[in-house]
């Protein structure tokens, strides 16, 4: 079930809220749990009843792990971590890259092993990434939990389920125990109404509005000139920000109104003046999870510089093929390392850029990099990069003497030179907008800690979650969601 679909928001979230609610108003505090723990399970099951088998499998395995790390001695639980960790992993590769490996061994050995054509689990990389957090959590003495059922919705609560964010059992389950949580609250309801419609905006007006030339640009133009290539990239850079932010927004809301907090997981990156900075911005709970649970291990800062190196070129990996089975993600992955290591070499050299040029490499960096994220393949990405570079020209043969002469005729010149994507005038203005909106407008986060519930700001809410409904022709997935 989309978070941007009418059977979301008119029928299961008001639904949900409401039985919950009553339930725990009545006491019935186990069976507001569990009721929520049901409709968790629905909200997954929407998509393919198939896997709902799978999820309850992994949850009572890793439940029966916690639960025996929590019992064993020390001398005995770092085995059983291991098991419980390996037992993530396998069913993550499974799934996950199963037919990537097998298509490299193909195309390394010239053999023609069969691919298992293994349809992607909805969710698999979060909920498997957030019950590796538990066991390590558990393994360190940070966190336990006896009760099954508490358990079940710490993995299963539906806002964070598909696309994060990746929580922490410390920071969760005190929430849904607290006793004035279980009580509508008309100021958490309120705002997470706010970020619910912030978000919906974000994801049904601006980033489904640039996926059209990006889909054009990526997927069907056979070549793009350099106009086509910068505005298809720059579309690309900005439609993943609003789809991601968006969808964060709507998670973080829709579990405000249950009076649960989830972490902040985005940030306004497009701000960043270094590629540092950025990942403290951009999809903070998963930089937190690799900081904690795989750079520190690692040896972190305290080994020697080479190691250093090493360490952030396997933890850049390993990000890159979190997000997707193929070559593309890993090469995007291992682009932002190296660009980690150049920033570390910079500082201790003690280099500094004026602001305004490190942001624009900065940004310029991140939007070149997202080209391997979004191409389907290596070719695909050459092309938007061969564009980019000029290789196919500017494309204004004909018009380049005139193109200035008149409004109409600068329109005329536009449409030509962005004719392989479909795109305008409107597409300029509308990238630079969405633009300045990313980096210069109040993110959602500091919206919702300034918002009061005042005529104006109800009138502009329902404004703007009106015209997001209206425009709800036809739910497209999050693009997170493939991950």
């Amino acid at each position: 079930m989309l978070f941007n679909s009418y059977v979301f928001i008119l029928l299961f979230l008001p639904l949900t809220l409401s039985i919950y609610f009553f339930l725990s108003r009545k006491k019935l505090i186990l069976a507001s749990k569990a009721w929520l723990v049901l409709a968790s399970l629905f909200f997954y099951g929407w998509w393919n009843p198939v896997y709902i088998p799978l999820i309850l499998g992994s949850i009572l395995f890793n439940y029966g792990i916690g639960l025996t790390l929590t019992r064993a001695k020390q001398s005995q639980s770092r085995l059983f971590l291991i098991i419980g960790i390996l037992g993530n992993l396998i069913l993550l590769a499974y799934f996950k890259y199963t037919d990537f490996f097998i298509n490299n061994i193909n195309h390394i050995t010239g053999s023609h092993i069969r691919l298992l054509q293994i349809a992607l689990p909805l969710g698999i990389s979060f909920f498997t990434f957030t019950q590796i957090a538990y066991l390590v959590d558990v393994y360190r003495r940070m966190a336990k939990e006896y009760s099954v059922l508490n358990y079940f919705l710490f993995v299963t609560f539906f806002p964070h389920l598909l696309a994060g964010p990746i929580i922490h059992h410390k920071e969760m389950m005190p929430q849904f125990d607290r006793l004035k949580n279980k009580l509508l609250n008309n100021k958490n309801l309120v705002h997470g109404l706010l970020l619910f419609f912030v978000g919906l905006f974000k994801k049904v007006i601006i980033a489904d509005t640039l996926a059209v030339w990006v889909d054009q640009g990526f997927d069907h133009a056979v070549i793009l000139n350099i106009v086509e290539a910068w505005t298809v990239s720059l579309s690309y850079s900005l439609q993943l920000y609003f789809d991601f932010s968006g969808y964060t927004d709507m998670a973080l809301g829709s579990s405000l109104m249950f009076n649960i907090r989830l972490p902040i997981n985005f940030n306004t990156p497009y701000r960043s003046i270094n590629i540092q900075e950025f990942w403290r911005r951009w999809h903070i709970t998963l930089g937190r999870f690799i900081r904690d649970y795989v750079y520190i291990p690692l040896g972190g800062n305290r080994v020697s510089e080479i190691r250093i190196i090493i360490n952030l070129m396997i933890t850049f990996f390993i990000i890159g093929l979190w997000h997707g089975a193929g070559w593309t993600f890993v090469c995007w992955g291992l682009m932002h390392g190296l660009a980690i290591v150049v920033q570390r070499t910079w500082k201790r050299l003690n280099i500094h850029l004026p602001k305004p040029l490190a942001w624009l490499l900065t940004f310029n960096f991140v939007n070149f990099s997202w080209i391997f994220f979004r191409a389907r393949n290596f070719d695909d990405a050459i092309k938007v990069v061969k564009g980019m570079f000029g290789a196919h020209g500017l494309g204004v043969t004909g018009y380049i003497n005139h193109a200035f002469e008149s409004f109409k005729t600068f329109r005329a010149a536009l449409k030509y030179w962005l004719e392989n994507i479909d795109g305008n005038i409107y597409t300029l203005v509308f990238i630079i907008i969405c633009l300045m909106l990313s980096i210069y407008f109040r993110n959602s986060n500091d919206m919702e800690q300034r918002f009061s519930p005042t005529w104006k700001n109800a009138c502009m809410l329902g404004l703007l979650s009106l015209y997001a409904m209206l425009n709800l022709q036809k739910a497209s997935q999050f693009i997170y969601f493939i991950f």
